[in-house]
């Protein structure tokens, strides 16, 4: 936030001596724990790895590219599984040396690379539906049928235990989506089996593909601008820097609020930095506490840096002399 926020009433208040200081909220909460998402992951990774070698056998038997492009994409659910478990034992790990934030943000990575994978595949399976529409193959609507209602049943189970993970977390969002989007392909490709056996238009296995890569590609896209926003330190979804320094600049004994940052470090870890210029003679460090106490309970920010200044330290941009430390 580049522009300074003035409070709209007279700063004043009790005198109380203190100095700028800087004030850090630590505290980062999960709704579930680390290990329950693990034991759905898990869950749901055995469901599918035993679904995707069934596929495989008959996709290849009944010649279907629908089949075939679920095995895929299932490869990539199972993928995108194991990745996001290995992303939650790695951010698990406390933070050291270097690594200050720990490796929390290897979750906003498996992320990224999960919906990179949901667009390459939905390309490919896209270029290949429209050959399939252009040369039908012969295709054993039977065999697909059969198939893709056994899958069905696997990934709504699947998709029903991954619901019940911390879904907040970008990378456990990933992975369900992978598997949400698997479970819409099934339908579809139960339709397109259907429609063949009952009706011997083969185009329809095509057809089936080309809307599973639809739903591929706009899940990735999601995933990737999600993603995408944690790595460019965008404001979080749902919070306003400009409500946010105007709730500050309220505050009592407040002058001014200015270069004030707000980003997400991962999934559901805010943090924010800001310049907080107060009266000379007020306890900074208790309006730090009124200011931290205000962006826990009303913004949901406990991960914060306020450098208080009082009035009167503060230099013009430019003034190169030695600036007054508390």
């Amino acid at each position: 936030m580049a522009d300074s926020v003035h409070p709209h009433h007279d700063a004043g208040g009790h005198q109380h001596d203190g100095h700028g200081h800087d004030g850090h909220g630590h505290a980062h909460h999960h709704g579930i724990s680390a290990n329950t998402d693990r034991r759905r992951l898990a869950v749901a990774l055995a469901l599918l790895v035993g679904l995707m070698a069934v596929e495989v056998v008959a996709g290849i038997a009944a010649d279907s590219l629908a089949l075939l492009s679920d095995a895929a994409h299932m490869l990539t659910d199972a993928g995108a599984i194991v990745l996001a478990l290995l992303a939650i034992r790695l951010a698990a790990r406390p933070a050291s040396g270097d690594m200050t934030f720990g490796f929390k943000r290897t979750e906003i990575m498996a992320a990224q690379l999960n919906g990179a994978t949901l667009l390459v595949l939905g390309a490919v399976i896209a270029f290949e539906g429209v050959q399939r529409l252009m040369r039908p193959p012969d295709t054993d609507g039977a065999v697909v049928l059969a198939v893709a209602l056994l899958g069905v049943a696997v990934n709504l189970a699947a998709t029903l235990v991954l619901a019940g993970a911390d879904r907040r977390s970008l990378n456990v969002e990933g992975a369900f989506l992978h598997v949400l989007t698997d479970l819409v392909a099934f339908i579809a490709t139960a339709i397109a089996g259907a429609v063949i056996l009952l009706t011997d238009f083969t185009r329809a296995d095509g057809i089936a593909s080309l809307f599973v890569a639809a739903i591929m590609v706009r899940a990735g896209y999601g995933l990737l601008k999600a993603s995408a926003r944690v790595f460019l330190e965008a404001a979080p979804k749902g919070l306003s820097p400009d409500e946010i320094g105007r709730a500050l600049a309220a505050e009592r004994d407040v002058v001014e609020v200015h270069d004030l940052h707000v980003w997400e470090v991962t999934s559901g870890f805010p943090a924010l930095s800001a310049h907080v210029l107060v009266p000379r003679g007020i306890d900074c460090h208790a309006a730090r506490q009124r200011l931290e106490h205000t962006l826990g309970q009303r913004f949901g920010i406990t991960h914060t840096t306020l450098q208080m200044e009082h009035e009167g330290e503060l230099l013009s941009i430019g003034d190169d002399r030695p600036r007054p430390r508390a």
